[in-house]
């Protein structure tokens, strides 16, 4: 399971904010900055995701973006307003190693096919989802643009919809714990691991190396998890790259 530290940009600047909600929003600094500090530190991928253009659908930190994959030395993958093959493409070229696909693939299921087949291997659909209970079940809806949307869509329907294309993977996103610090959503990353064959990568609520260890240690069909996304514990302090990487490792 490989550890991914995840830069979010808005306005110029690396910022976390808590379950999606742009009202209550921490202010980190430079986002090439953070990114060359979890790089020193051991990170062996970075995920970065342009929060403007995840609402607008417009390349707002566009230049932001190009420079930081530029100065860093391992790879990179971008989410936030890719709903254009052209966009999808202008990535690729400034060195992006994959694009995450969220509001487009929900939106437009022929866009993220098309786009898939012209970059097997290199797109992973993004399903975002707000966890509610409903009586005793337990409900798993998709968000859009910029998580300020909701669908209608369930998890596992998408997850269904999107086998037989030749994906990198899947990035689940539990809303309700995104920013929290509270843990990740163990049951829900089980729920994903046996819904679809598709390799997934876990993002919500992580806070420690037990959380990690946790995460680590879950298996399905002997599947376990590809990779999981940590935000706010790294841009806090919280929690050290170099120790989550380890504890990844092992």
């Amino acid at each position: 399971m490989e550890c991914i530290p995840s830069i979010d940009i808005r306005g110029g600047q690396a910022v976390r904010l808590v379950r999606g909600e742009f009202s209550r929003e921490t202010v980190y600094g430079d986002p090439i900055e953070q990114a060359l500090a979890y790089v020193a530190d051991g990170a062996s991928q970075l995920h970065l995701v342009d929060l403007d253009a995840a609402r607008t659908g417009r390349p707002v930190n566009g230049e932001i973006v190009r420079e930081l994959v530029r100065q860093v030395q391992v790879p990179v993958e971008f989410g936030g307003g890719v709903r254009t093959i052209e966009s999808a493409d202008a990535l690729f070229g400034a060195g992006v190693g994959h694009v995450v696909v969220g509001t487009a693939g929900i939106e437009d299921p022929e866009f993220l096919r098309r786009l898939a087949t012209r970059y097997p291997g290199r797109v992973l659909a993004g399903l975002d989802h707000r966890r509610t209970t409903v009586g005793d079940r337990t409900v798993r809806e998709l968000a859009v643009r910029g998580w300020e949307e909701s669908t209608g869509v369930d998890l596992g329907a998408a997850l269904r919809a999107l086998e037989g294309l030749p994906l990198a993977g899947v990035v689940v996103t539990d809303i309700t714990r995104d920013g929290t610090l509270e843990g990740p959503d163990l049951d829900g990353c089980r729920y994903v691991l046996g819904a679809t064959h598709l390799p997934v990568v876990a993002a919500g609520g992580v806070a420690s190396v037990a959380d990690l260890s946790a995460l680590a240690g879950l298996r399905v069909l002997e599947r376990g998890l590809a990779g999981v996304i940590v935000g706010r514990a790294f841009a806090s302090g919280e929690l050290a790259v170099a120790d989550a990487v380890a504890a990844c490792e092992a």
